[in-house]
């Protein structure tokens, strides 16, 4: 008896739009084509800046409805992420997901949220390329790398999950 074969399942218009055989890195790529040139770069150095801080961390992309965000974390849960790399259209920032409780003498964090602090890389045109190496930020991204819940294993090797990709999502380039 021969099986029937399985019905084919609907793709949403995102998930057709990225090949089933893309990498993560041509399908991140597809992502930042979606902003201005200018936000896509910054982001892209950001990225390279983050992969020289905490290497071997687990990178887990969202493009979401409202931003495109690239987690850096131990593993390839949410939950124990680090630190994030949020795209909107007119600015970029890194976010420290366990630092309400850094300290942050300099006052460098902003936010108000019960978890997450941030700190604006790019803004409004006005990018901030020294802000990664800047020895406070430094300073506090070892200190969340050292406080994490989960630390980061010191023999892993980098890698790249797209985690989810939003069907409905905002304009990536701000409006005129």
């Amino acid at each position: 008896m021969a099986m029937p074969k399985p019905k084919s399942s609907a793709r949403t218009p995102a998930e057709s739009s990225i090949s089933a055989k893309a990498n993560p890195q041509s399908q991140l790529d597809s992502f930042l084509a979606k902003y201005n040139p200018e936000i896509a770069d910054f982001a892209r150095r950001a990225q390279k800046q983050m992969r020289k801080l905490i290497p071997g961390a687990i990178e887990m992309v969202y493009d979401n409805y409202n931003a495109l965000v690239i987690g850096f974390g131990p593993s390839d849960r949410a939950s124990e992420a680090v630190f994030s790399i949020v795209l909107y259209p007119r600015h970029v920032s890194l976010c420290f997901l366990q630092g309400v409780a850094l300290p942050d003498p300099a006052r460098r964090l902003q936010g108000s949220g019960s978890v997450v602090r941030f700190i604006r890389l790019y803004d409004a045109g006005k990018p901030d390329p020294k802000t990664l190496n800047d020895p406070e930020v430094r300073a506090l991204v070892n200190l969340a790398l050292n406080r994490a819940k989960v630390l980061m294993p010191k023999a892993s090797r980098r890698m790249m999950i797209i985690k989810s990709i939003s069907v409905k999502q905002r304009p990536r380039r701000p409006g005129k």
